[in-house]
């Protein structure tokens, strides 16, 4: 008994995790479109960047409560100095305003 109630508990744990997370999509066009990149999975309340690369456009899905958008260019770069575009929880696209991409994003 006390194994299962220990395999119960993990298995919980590890839902309620993924269940956090969303999953983002880089894209070289605007409005999702152009070369697709790879799709990762951010954990909520996590920064991810895209190192020394930036996208165009976002697909996210997942998002529990709300996601975060950073445009490159210094200032901006690992999720600093306030996103340049926040939605809300769900799914949906996400395109860099003009002259500027995307570098990182942040899942709450």
């Amino acid at each position: 008994m006390q194994f299962n109630v220990v395999f119960i508990a993990t298995a919980l744990l590890a839902s309620a995790s993924l269940a956090m997370s969303a999953t983002v999509t880089g894209f070289a066009g605007a409005d999702c479109t152009g070369a697709q990149g790879q799709s990762f999975n951010v954990a909520s309340r996590v920064c991810f960047s895209l190192g020394g690369g930036s996208t165009k456009s976002i697909r996210y899905s997942g998002v529990p409560s709300e996601i975060e958008f950073y445009i490159s260019g210094g200032g901006h770069d690992s999720c600093t100095n306030g996103s340049s575009l926040t939605r809300g929880g769900g799914s949906g696209c996400a395109t860099a305003p003009a002259g500027v991409n995307w570098e990182s994003v942040a899942v709450f």
